[in-house]
């Protein structure tokens, strides 16, 4: 099992499949990383040797990944929430960020559902 910026990477799958293991990298990125390091899309983790795994760590090391990239995001978030932008508020109270209708979907963002008790009537 080769491992890449603190990622076990699949041994038995596709060189372009297991590099998108590593957050941050997806197949479009993994393509042009394998292309950076001259490997074969098709070769298999268990296939590479020594010198590919070394010129995969290096094209690798070129872009914001990992804990480094994770954290870049969440300092997005924070800065959002505390310039209080309209994107900073919905974070902070939980809601979709990019326009969706609230009233019957979002249930991912907006959580379980809270059943809210009716008024009782009245009686005459």
């Amino acid at each position: 099992m080769a491992r890449i910026a603190g990622v076990d990477i699949p041994k038995h799958k596709r060189g372009i499949i297991a590099l998108t293991y590593i957050f941050g990298i997806g197949s479009s990125r993994a393509k042009e990383i394998l292309e950076r390091a001259n490997v074969s899309e098709d070769k298999k983790v268990s296939e590479w040797n020594d010198e590919e795994i070394g010129a995969i760590r290096e094209a690798v090391a070129q872009y914001t990944i990992e804990g480094e990239l994770r954290s870049e995001i969440s300092l997005n978030i924070k800065r959002l929430m505390d310039i209080g932008c309209n994107r900073g508020i919905r974070h902070r109270v939980g809601l979709p960020l990019r326009g969706q209708r609230t009233k019957n979907n979002s249930r991912t963002r907006k959580g379980k559902r809270k059943t809210v008790a009716n008024k009782k009537k009245a009686t005459k």
